[in-house]
């Protein structure tokens, strides 16, 4: 067997592996809105957005710079690309992770075309050196350019073609004011109610040639916890089930029993979601503890269960923080169809364990 230096995986196993997330991304890509008409939710933003362009493209101008906030997989990579596609502008995607160094933006900078739009998601994880050459960029479309070192290191001048910025963050607290100043405008991007998944469902599966009815669609659409990637990716999931175990309709009953096969249940919680709570419940009576404790308990990384678990579970209203730890809402009994210890339903036996 031929197996990959780098990864110590089986060559065949890491091919077949690269081509699913190529056809993976392949069809996010052929799902995703061209233009401002065909997405989809974010009505306030849209109508904004629109004013924007339009007035841009009236006087001639590059659009101004936009920063867009919000939970992943809302839309800002889409509108992103949405925005250069209305100004009828090229553009260039990096993120700030990849940005390390000043050199690294003043590369990317200095390649620009005039009116391109320069795409950069998780723009509040940038290095602060590269983020105070972004300030001058920004702002008067010039970077310098340091060469040399020590006593005598001489400041270059370098003039840019005016482009518009797109920052994308789901951490907009911790841009800097004067990064967040120089955005024209910003938008944050709020999770989609039920009515408006079900929209995306509809339009997703009208584009992969899948057959749904308005009840399959509400079904998938009240577990795709407010956001449209979520519903897309349990879309192409269901369309696969009803492919292999049905006649390739999506109904209500198909989407129900696809979901429980991926388990993601009624309200849209996985499995990790699901351990999350069960381990809150059943072994710490509800809390409060502590979120390392938590994490060894469901054995998970401390920062999976707090970014990818705990804001959904937050919102749901079936865990909370404190001070002292994470505790469980009276919701969270309830849906997971246990009884709180120290309720009068509760058993001897549970509140001999836990206490009252």
């Amino acid at each position: 067997m031929n197996w990959d230096d780098t990864t110590g995986t089986p060559a065949a196993e890491r091919i077949v592996g690269a081509s699913a997330d190529r056809e993976d991304q392949a069809v996010e890509a052929a799902l995703r809105p061209k233009n401002l008409s065909e997405f989809i939710g974010q009505e306030r933003v849209r109508e904004q957005l629109d004013l924007v362009l339009r007035a841009a493209r009236a006087r001639g101008a590059t659009a101004d710079h936009v920063l867009l906030s919000g939970a992943p997989g809302l839309g800002k990579t889409t509108l992103s690309m949405i925005i250069a596609a209305e100004m009828g502008a090229p553009i260039r995607i990096t993120s700030g992770p990849a940005i390390q160094h000043a050199g690294d933006l003043a590369a990317i900078l200095s390649s620009l075309q005039e009116g391109e739009v320069l795409f950069l998601d998780e723009i509040h994880r940038m290095s602060r050196p590269a983020e105070e050459m972004l300030y001058m960029a920004m702002e008067d479309f010039r970077v310098d350019v340091v060469v040399g070192k020590g006593p005598g290191a001489t400041a270059i001048p370098l003039e840019l073609p005016p482009f518009t910025l797109v920052g994308a963050t789901t951490r907009a607290g911790l841009l800097p004011p004067p990064l967040r100043d120089r955005f024209g405008f910003t938008a944050h991007m709020e999770f989609y109610e039920p009515a408006e998944l079900e929209r995306v469902v509809h339009r997703s599966a009208r584009l992969l040639d899948v057959e749904i009815d308005a009840e399959g669609a509400a079904e998938i659409a009240g577990r795709s916890r407010g956001t449209p990637r979520i519903a897309n990716r349990l879309l192409r999931r269901v369309r696969d089930y009803a492919q292999v175990k049905a006649d390739g309709v999506i109904t209500r009953e198909i989407a129900a029993a696809a979901l429980a096969v991926y388990e993601v249940d009624a309200r849209g919680l996985d499995r990790l979601d699901r351990a999350v709570l069960e381990a809150l419940l059943k072994l710490f009576g509800g809390g409060p503890v502590g979120l390392s404790t938590l994490a060894v308990a469901v054995g998970e990384e401390r920062e999976t269960v707090e970014e990818v678990a705990e804001p959904f579970l937050v919102r749901e209203g079936l865990l909370a923080r404190t001070p002292r730890g994470r505790v469980a809402t009276p919701a969270a009994w309830a849906h997971l169809g246990l009884t709180p210890p120290g309720s009068p339903a509760a058993g001897a036996g549970q509140q001999g364990l836990f206490g009252t």
